[in-house]
């Protein structure tokens, strides 16, 4: 699984000009699934992603995580995290099929509320979908979450699963600034 976290002051999602989910300050979760993904990522994603400290303390320093600050989560699947960009028209066979899709994206959603935070959601496969996030600070803080891998190759047994977090600078020039892997 991956997710591109933004760090907001406001977020919301519509579809068909209609608001479907908006939340104050919190994260927009922009989401997607791969083929060989499974509830084990989902879950470790979510606590992952629940966990990040990217918000300021009473220092100016990214201290404080989701619960610290009393912030929400917007989920938005996002099948083109998996884009297979080697050509200059990308391909999404790297992405998961809604039918091993959809259940790890209400997975995801379901743990993050398990940890007492307020959910709001897109709706997996929307025509027209549109997010309109509003950013904290100078510089908008985006980070990417990558899950475990699904699978295990074989001889691997020993071999720690990480959910790396990558940070950058701004969405709009995402250079990367920091990265932390976390094993789990």
């Amino acid at each position: 699984m991956r997710a591109v976290v933004t760090r907001v002051k406001n977020a919301r999602v519509e579809i068909e000009g209609t608001v479907n989910g908006a939340i104050g300050t919190g994260f927009l979760v922009l989401l997607g699934v791969g083929p060989e993904d499974t509830q084990a990522a989902a879950d470790k994603l979510a606590d992952k992603v629940c966990g990040l400290r990217v918000f300021d303390d009473e220092n100016g320093k990214m201290n404080r995580n989701l619960a610290a600050v009393g912030g929400a989560l917007l989920v938005v699947s996002q099948f083109t995290l998996y884009a297979d960009t080697s050509s200059r028209r990308p391909g999404f066979s790297h992405a998961a099929k809604p039918d091993l899709a959809v259940p790890l994206y209400e997975r995801f959603m379901a743990q993050c509320r398990e940890r007492g935070f307020q959910v709001e959601h897109g709706e997996f496969g929307a025509p027209r979908c549109r997010c309109s996030p509003r950013t904290t600070g100078p510089s908008p803080s985006c980070w990417r979450c990558d899950g475990p891998p699904g699978r295990k190759k074989s001889g691997d047994a020993k071999r720690p699963r990480r959910v790396a977090c990558y940070a950058y600078r701004s969405m709009y020039s995402p250079r990367r600034c920091a990265s932390s892997t976390v094993l789990v």
